[in-house]
């Protein structure tokens, strides 16, 4: 199979949704849609934390970065290799977050073997069919693990820094890429718009907070009000309704109480100080600034933790769950490992 096989394959897959979703459907491909939206339907069903509304954000923008155009650029990178098995341990936290690891391995031309997570079993297994039905040869090269990885040349994985560390114990001597916990980070001013605090608000609870573009933190400077920003975050008051969100956030409070921990709250969301970089669900942390020193500093500190940073100079407040396709988890280019194996 050529580059410009997968290419075209990819591309497809790029136009389906995006015809899912601005309603001009191809009387062909009328019983897929209707098996996709049956399946964002219901994958909240497996995954609680899968609302169909963060699964159409997800599979959304996916759509958006398989554009002909930037798969054309992305794989300029790409060169003739000796096709390997990579394995791909698949995360959960968001719907289809492994798919960029997917589409790097089969674009490189290797083959994928796919550790589905337990949290997402149905959305990613459709779209590879879905690319198999543009491109036949596509299914020799897509495995799926049962069990115990086996038989394969390399390995990408996601996990929590404690995950990490199993994995390289267990798989260390493979060439590998094991990614460990990041977060993000928006830095205010004081100055922003109600309608930059309302898209704030989107890289706080989009998929819960789950992500790892997802803001948990943010810097003020001193004496900041929070009232504007609870004033602009109000349409996201639907997370509560979550009974996993709700149990967070309900859990985590009654401790702040407990511990008699000052923090501000709208009944959705508190707001606590805090030194520390990871909220739980249902929290966002904040830390006063006097100045740029001070923010630099905290970003320099934090560097291995940081996934994204939202602000005026940094990446536009509501975008931070909107990569491109040559956003990198890590910021280590994943076609670069895979070329050079």
């Amino acid at each position: 199979m050529t580059l410009e096989q997968r290419i075209r394959a990819f591309s497809q897959m790029g136009l389906f949704i995006k015809r899912h979703f601005d309603g001009t459907h191809l009387s062909s491909e009328t019983k897929l849609h209707q098996g996709l939206d049956t399946l964002i339907e219901t994958a909240g069903i497996y995954n609680n934390w899968f609302i169909p509304k963060f699964v159409k954000d997800a599979l959304f923008n996916i759509g958006i970065f398989l554009s002909e155009e930037d798969l054309r650029s992305f794989c300029l990178q790409i060169k003739d290799v000796k096709p390997k098995t990579i394995a791909i341990i698949c995360a959960g936290n968001v719907p289809m977050v492994c798919f960029h690891d997917l589409l790097c391995v089969l674009l490189s031309g290797h083959k994928a073997l796919i550790k589905l997570s337990s949290d997402d079993t149905i959305l990613l297994p459709f779209f590879l069919k879905l690319l198999v039905h543009y491109e036949p040869q596509f299914e020799e090269s897509i495995l799926f693990a049962d069990g115990k990885l086996a038989n394969f040349d390399a390995i990408i994985a996601t996990g929590s820094d404690n995950t990490a560390s199993h994995l390289q114990y267990y798989f260390g001597k493979y060439p590998n890429m094991i990614r460990k916990s990041r977060t993000s980070l928006a830095i205010l001013s004081g100055k922003e718009s109600s309608e930059d605090l309302k898209n704030l608000g989107k890289d706080i609870f989009q998929y819960f907070g789950l992500g790892c573009r997802n803001v948990s933190k943010i810097l003020v400077p001193k004496n900041y009000s929070f009232n504007h920003l609870f004033e602009s975050i109000l349409d996201f008051g639907f997370v509560i309704n979550n009974k996993k969100y709700g149990n967070n956030y309900d859990y985590h409070r009654a401790i702040y109480l407990l511990e008699q921990y000052k923090f501000l709250d709208n009944n959705f969301l508190m707001i606590k100080e805090s030194p520390d970089l990871y909220s739980p669900v249902g929290t966002l942390y904040f830390q006063y600034y006097s100045d740029n020193e001070e923010i630099n500093a905290y970003i320099k500190a934090n560097k291995a933790h940081l996934q994204c940073i939202v602000g005026e100079t940094y990446i536009p407040f509501g975008y931070s769950q909107q990569p491109v396709i040559t956003d990198f988890a890590d910021n280590i280019n994943t076609v670069d490992f895979l070329v050079n194996l």
